[in-house]
Parts: C-alpha cells; structure tokens; sequence
C-alpha cells in the first residue's frame, strides 16, 4: 500500500501520467480499495512467455474478483451503497474481460505497478529538502525532451491555426474569383440591351470588376505569401523533429540497447520501455499530424495554383516528413526480449520483439507477421548496407513465425516467440586459429506492414545480439566467453560483429567484477587485490601493485585462446570454473565473507604463518579447473617446534555433490579459526546438516564424514594432501557404490 500512498501524492504532468495507467481495462478505484492487496501479490513471478504460468495468472483474477466482492459486501450506510454497486460491478467486468486471457490482467497490473514506481522514483529524485530542485544528469535530459514535446504541440497547434486561416482565405478568395467570373459574364451578355441601357450597366460592371480584379491581384499575393509563411514554419517544426527524434533514437534509445547488451554480462536490468515508448508515439503524433497538414497544403495549392515555388517546397517538405516517420518505424521495431546468446541447437529458446509506435500508427488494426531466420556475421553486414539477402540464412529455425499481438491495458504490439528451436546450423569457413565457439550468428527478426489507409509501406527489420551456436554442453563455456567479450566491448554502429583484439586490464576487469558479481547475487565483487591475483594469473606476473597493471592491454587470444603457462586450460576456462563451483555450491559462503578465494599458495602461507594454529583460509585451485582447496597453519610432524601450511587436494563440484562445504570443515577438528580469526562455528554452523534422525523400521541411516589422517608419509614436499590416498570416506563410499554388485559380492566373500 506504501506505493499508492506515494502514488497519490504525485503531481502535475506525473499525476496525469498515472492517471492514464487506468481505464476500463483496469478501474482506478480497484486500486485504491485493494492497493494492500494488490502490492503483497508476487506478479513478477508469473511467466508472461510460458502458457503454463495460465494457471496460476488465473489463480490471481480469481481472488482478486474475490477480494473485490468482500470489499463491494463490507460497504453500508447510506455512503456506501453506491460504492457496493460499483465495486461489484467492476468485480463482474473484471471477471468477465480476463477470464479467458488471465495473463494479460497480470501484465496490466504488472506494467501499472512499474510505471507508478517510476513515476515515485523520478518525482523523489526531482524533489528533495525545502523545494529546492536537485535533478541529475538523467532527470535533465528527460525534461528537456519533454519540453521539446510541448514546443513542437505548439509547433504544431500554430500551424494548424495558420493553415485553417489559409483555407478560410483561399475559400473567400475562390468566392470572389467566382464573382469575378460572373462580372465578365453579366458584361458579355449586355449586347442584347439597347444602347442607353448598355452603358449605363457596362459602366457599373466596369467598375465593380476592377475593384474585384485589384482585390483578387492583392490577395492572391497575400495567400502566396501566407503559404510559403507556412511552409517555413512547418520546415522549422520538422528541423525540431528531426533534433528531437535523434535525440530520443539516437541516443536514449541506443543507450537501453547498451544496457541490454551488457545485462547478458550481468549488468543491471536494461529498464521498461514505457518512456521510451511514451515518447515514440508523441513523435508518432505530431509527425503524423504535420504529414496531414502538409497533405492538405498540396490540396489547397493544387485547388488553386498560384505562381511560384510552393509546389517544389511541398514536395520537399513530403519527402522531408516521409524520411522522418521511416526513420521511426524502422528504428523502434526492437528486441525486447533477446535470444539466448548461446544457443543450443534442438533446445527451445524464446524472443519478443515490439513495434513502439505500433499502437499509435494503428499498425495492430491489421496487425504484421514477423518472421526469424539465422545469419552468420557476413549476412549480417550486408543487410547493415541493403544489400539483397533475401531468403538467404544459415540454419533452419523451427516455428518462427509469429503474429504481433496488440496489448490494450498496456498499449504495447509486440510478438512473442516461445518455443522456437534451432533445427540445424551452417557454419562458415573459419579464419586462421577461429574455433567453432568464436563464430558469430545473429537471428534476424523482419516484418511488413502499411501505415495510413496503406499510403505508407514498411519492411522493418532488427537484428539480435550476436549469438554463438553450440551442439554440446562441453562448449558453453568457450561460447560464454565470446559472448561476454562481444558484449563488453562491442561499439555503437559497429559493422558486425566487430570486437577489439586488445583491450585495457582494468576493462576486463570491470566486465569479469560484472559476470562474478551477478553470478554471486551479491555486491561483493572483485576486489582490488582480488584483480591483481587475475592479472599475475593472466599476465604470468609477480608484481602486487595495482598500478603496474593499470595501462596494461590483455588480448583475445591471452583470455580465451592460449593456455596458461604449464596449464592445459585458458585463463577465462579457470575464471569460468570459480564462477560455476561458487554459483552451484558456495555462494552463500562467497557472500558471508568466508571465502576469500583469490589467494596464490605463497600468500596463504604467508598470512596463516603469522596467525595461531588452526588458523585456515579458503583458496581457489591453481591447478585444477573450479577447484577448492583448505589451507590451515599447524605443527610440523617431522620437525619439533617447527610451523608449516598445510594445503588439502582441491575440492571439486562433485565432492560438493556428495558433502557440502561446511559440513566438512565441521568434520575435520584441527580446523579452529576461519582467517583472520573468526571461530569456524560462528561462521559454518548455520550450514551445517542436522543430526540424522532416529531409526526408521529398525534401520540407522550411515553417516559420510570426512578424516584427513595425521600420518607424516600422507604429505608430499609442500605440505599437500594428496586425497586420493587419505581416507577421504566420501569418496571411497562414491566409489563403492559404482561397482557392479556382483563385484562387490565376489571381494567380500574372497
């Protein structure tokens, strides 16, 4: 309810914007009497894209009808008994609108909820203290297009003006040529009169004729010259909505795109389209408006031709506004919702694509089927320069062809893809040391449609994020790179799908902090020594300094297609192993802090030596692909008095499959201070597996537990655990239990 609170305090242009979210699809006053109700329902967790989720969008009508009802039977009093009739009616028109489409009331509350959020989060920023206006950079440039809108509305309602004084003038003007012509014909017809009456009536006529044709000589001047006045206004609204359209197509536009592109990397959601759309069809609006105007200038000056350039200037000023709403068909014809960027072939993958001015053009009275096929980059670059590649694609995807449905509650023409799959793919010659994963395709999206009783025909098309096809799951992981590469360093109106071989450290670092900290549901991110452990890795470097790596350039093929030294894997196969062992198992851990990961053997020594025994620490695996490892101080068996580190064979996903993390921390009891020095239970033992229960029908459940044996000849020269040979009983049991049966029998009885 704490949103429609604040809601309802909005003002001026924000209150109408509200205001407008509501309607029959939706009744302002359902939200005010159910607003509690309305805000403790979880409506982002229904699927727009997934038939399935029906069921439970219907779930949702159905108690909100419900709630309504109770509402609508709690109303008494002479007050109320107009209220109980119209709640109850909006319970039944409700009901009756949305029991056979559900989704679509879910999608309407959801997009009136985001919008009021919006329009609160804009009003708190624009408003702060004691009326003083603080608004930032975003805020500025969002009043300044709204400000341009108001000018060109008065652009537009002045030549409007202007243009009906011009027909008013020329249908006088008309009126008298006419009377002009009727002059000529009375003095053509005064030869059947006697000579008296002649000349008395031809002198009259004379007279009257001159004063007419002078009237007519002045004001056909006047209107030539209010014409070509109106043709420089409707030049100067088109300059201004040309300025404004770049602005909003341009940039604002182009910059959600942006955000788009590097939510794949993890970065923060793109944001709603509802601004962006609002001000798209404003200019839809008022474009349209001009266009007809400028229609009816034609018709004015072809109904009475006048000597001079209008008829050029017309001509100019159609092509001019023809340009314009190309312009902005072609351009808000986007992808909202984007197709895998790895994409598996014979694996359903969804996509929605929206038309933005779709509603305003009344593009959804006939609404356009769009049609999705696969291109590979070179495609790609010749529909960039219209070149012809009709028909042409590289693969064959199944069940994409869509029809654009039109959204009333939210005035949104969008079509969505929900179960297309890529049957098959072909792939171009490779350059050079290229693999199969650094392949770019990207799903072209095209549709055709008329605007304007079909005066206007458009072909629009809009190319996805570039996608990298795999046939396995073994190859995701390179795929990944290539997609977070592309996106973090693609350029604005690049040629497909160019990318720089080289780029700045400290920029992949801000890509990798992005993958690591969406991945980890959590702000804590990549520190910087946590960098400069990635830069020692990457670039074979000893030095701890920030500032040596600052201005460093790492390439492609040091991230993702050389090994590391002595490693037979890339420097991105090791980060992207860390990142799926902490997704899949010790996230949590990542985020209390317990982790600290990126740490080389010789600083974890270095650290714990300085620290009590039983001090340990918890690194990533140098060696081994997402792996783990326990480093903790202790006494040296062999030598008396001595100190030395002691480092456990890394932990894998599949030890975690079989024990967790903390339970086996738990299980070794030389283990005492989580570093610096925090005792491990106070840390662990929130994770930690319950006590078995009780025997069930004379049956004990058995207990894996973890035991690192303190033998001396269990260690090799650098104080490792080598599992393999300790009595790992988690990994002995896995073992036991892969064996045949008959196998097990036969040793037992042996």
């Amino acid at each position: 309810m704490a949103m429609w609170i604040q809601a309802q305090q909005l003002q001026g242009d924000a209150l109408h914007q509200m205001q407008a979210l509501y309607g029959q699809h939706f009744p302002i006053e359902v939200r005010h009497y159910l607003a509690q109700w309305i805000e403790n329902q979880q409506w982002d967790l229904v699927d727009m894209d997934n038939p399935a989720e029906e069921a439970k969008a219907k779930r949702l009508l159905d108690n909100l009808v419900a709630e309504l009802q109770m509402k609508a039977q709690l109303q008494g009093g002479e007050d109320g008994f107009l209220l109980k009739i119209k709640l109850g009616h909006y319970a039944n028109q409700l009901k009756s609108t949305y029991d056979r489409c559900p989704l679509e009331l879910v999608r309407c509350i959801k997009h009136i909820l985001h919008s009021e959020q919006r329009l609160v989060q804009e009003a708190t920023k624009v408003s702060c203290g004691s009326g003083v206006v603080a608004m930032d950079t975003l805020s500025q440039r969002h009043q300044q297009i709204n400000q341009t809108f108001e000018e060109l509305r008065l652009a537009t309602q002045e030549t409007e003006n202007e243009l009906r004084k011009l027909q008013h003038s020329q249908e006088y003007f008309i009126i008298q040529y006419q009377e002009n012509l009727r002059i000529q014909a009375q003095l053509s017809s005064l030869s059947s009169l006697t000579p008296a009456e002649r000349t008395q009536r031809e002198s009259a006529l004379q007279s009257k004729r001159a004063t007419v044709e002078s009237w007519l000589t002045t004001e056909a001047s006047t209107l030539q010259k209010h014409r070509l006045d109106l043709a420089e206004e409707h030049q100067k609204t088109f300059s201004l909505l040309r300025k404004q359209q770049t602005l909003i197509l341009d940039e604002e536009l182009i910059q959600w795109k942006r955000r788009q592109q590097l939510a794949g990397n993890g970065g923060p959601h793109e944001g709603g389209l509802d601004v962006l759309q609002s001000w798209c069809e404003k200019l839809a609006d008022l474009i349209w408006q001009n266009r007809q105007q400028i229609r009816r200038c034609e018709h004015l000056t072809q109904q009475l031709p006048l000597p001079g350039p209008m008829e050029e200037l017309l001509n100019k000023l159609n092509a001019d506004i023809t340009d314009i709403i190309s312009a902005l068909v072609t351009s808000t014809f986007i992808i909202e919702k984007q197709p895998p960027q790895v994409l598996k072939t014979q694996t359903k993958f969804a996509a929605t694509v929206r038309l933005l001015v779709g509603g305003k053009l009344n593009v959804h009275m006939n609404p356009p089927q769009v049609k999705a096929v696969i291109v590979n980059e070179q495609q790609a670059k010749a529909l960039l320069k219209n070149e012809s590649t009709h028909s042409e694609s590289s693969g064959e995807i199944l069940n994409n062809n869509c029809v654009m449905e039109y959204h009333q509650a939210t005035g949104t023409l969008s079509a969505h893809f929900r179960n297309m799959s890529l049957k098959r793919i072909k792939r171009s010659d490779r350059r050079g040391a290229e693999s199969v994963t650094e392949e770019k395709f990207t799903v072209l999206f095209e549709a055709q449609f008329s605007v304007g009783s079909n005066e206007l025909v458009f072909h629009v098309k809009t190319l996805s994020l570039p996608v990298v096809v795999i046939v396995h799951g073994s190859q995701d992981n390179n795929a990944t790179a290539t997609v977070l590469w592309d996106n973090a360093f693609a350029e604005t109106g690049r040629v497909p799908f160019i990318v720089p071989d080289k780029v700045l450290w400290h920029q992949l670092c801000e890509a990798l902090d992005m993958k690591y900290k969406a991945e980890m549901h959590s702000e804590r991110g990549l520190s910087e020594d946590n960098q400069v452990f990635l830069a020692q890795k990457a670039f074979t470097s000893s030095s701890n300094n920030p500032e040596d790596y600052r201005t460093m350039t790492i390439s492609w093929a040091q991230f993702n297609r050389d090994s590391l030294p002595g490693r037979n894997f890339t420097f991105w196969q090791w980060f992207d192993g860390v990142v799926e062992l902490m997704k899949r198992h010790l996230k949590p851990h990542w985020n209390d802090g317990a982790i600290l990961g990126f740490v080389n053997k010789q600083q974890a020594q270095d650290m714990l030596l300085s620290k009590p025994n039983g001090t340990f620490l918890l690194r990533f695996s140098d060696s081994e692909i997402g792996g783990i490892t326990i480093a903790w101080v202790a006494e040296n068996p062999n030598k008396s008095g001595e100190r030395m580190v002691w480092n456990l064979l890394p932990y894998t996903t599949k030890d975690f499959t079989i024990r967790s993390l903390a339970d086996r921390i738990s299980d070794l009891n030389h283990l005492l201070f989580l570093y610096p020095d925090r005792p491990k239970d106070e840390v662990f033992a929130k994770y930690y597996t319950p006590p078995l229960s009780k025997a069930v029908d004379g049956y004990v459940k058995p207990q894996i537990k973890q035991v690192v044996p303190e033998s001396d000849n269990m260690l090799d020269p650098d104080g490792d655990f080598d599992l393999e040979d300790t009595m790992d009983v988690a990994r002995h049991v896995e073992e036991l239990l892969r064996r045949p049966m008959a196998k097990q029998w036969s040793s037992q009885q042996s």
